[in-house]
């Protein structure tokens, strides 16, 4: 029996045209109201803009053989035990009969501030995957098998997050493929890097640009960070997972 991908690519689409648009009706919504934030702000206020993305992952849970786990996706009920912390607050996780089946992370950005922004992501993206796998090893979860931890980025597609980018680095060189990277090259290292060192399943990286509001249109920059990557990864985990405990 193979696995059911959902025809992902029509709803990443679809996903895409929301994000843009949701941002957009958060930014007019706090003009009209008189009290906007500054600069980017404005558009990320509202939390919804990841939520295209969200509707897919379900949709492969669901559709390959969970779907009676518990899916949890509202704030309460979003957190799991941390190592270096007491817990740690996740966008999205998938528990069935007791055991984690999967945590995942949905994360964005949008020009102009590329360079402070990635370096947080970066930093927040290890530090979260690190807490998780040492409290997994301590047994924080139960005796369980590992789960799948997923990573998905959206960034603008813009001359800030193409352009060559310079580093300093006085006393030893940084790695030569970082050398000049733009920032998208970059966050696609990342996500290349996340997956080598087993701090996630599967981290995938898209890329969009703001006119694509109209047309859902999205780029990939390698088929390791791809999001069919990460749809097929995560539906053969929920598989596995179904199999095992049904």
């Amino acid at each position: 029996m193979g696995l059911d991908l959902v025809n992902y690519e029509a709803k990443a689409r679809e996903a895409v045209k929301a994000f843009w648009g949701n941002r957009e009706a958060a930014r007019k919504k706090q003009i009209e109201a008189g009290k906007a934030d500054q600069g980017e702000r404005a558009g990320v206020t509202s939390g919804k803009n990841m939520d295209g993305f969200i509707a897919l992952i379900l949709d492969i849970i669901r559709a390959n053989g969970l779907a009676h786990a518990e899916i949890h996706q509202k704030r309460a009920v979003l957190t799991l035990p941390g190592y270096f912390r007491p817990t740690k607050l996740w966008d999205l996780l998938v528990i069935h009969k007791g055991e984690l089946i999967a945590a995942i992370e949905l994360k964005s950005q949008v020009g102009p501030s590329f360079g402070n922004n990635f370096n947080n992501r970066t930093e927040e993206a290890i530090g979260t995957a690190h807490d998780l796998w040492t409290a997994y090893r301590e047994e924080a979860f139960g005796k369980q098998p590992r789960p799948f931890v997923g990573w998905v980025m959206m960034v603008e597609d813009a001359p800030g997050s193409r352009a060559a980018v310079r580093d300093a680095s006085p006393h030893f060189p940084v790695f030569e493929e970082f050398r000049g990277a733009s920032y998208i090259k970059r966050y696609d290292l990342l996500c290349q890097r996340l997956v080598k060192e087993q701090l996630y399943t599967t981290a995938a990286l898209i890329t969009s640009e703001r006119s694509a509001v109209s047309t859902g249109t999205y780029s990939e920059v390698s088929a390791m960070t791809g999001l069919k990557a990460f749809v097929a990864a995560l539906a053969g985990h929920v598989a596995a997972e179904a199999s095992r405990l049904e």
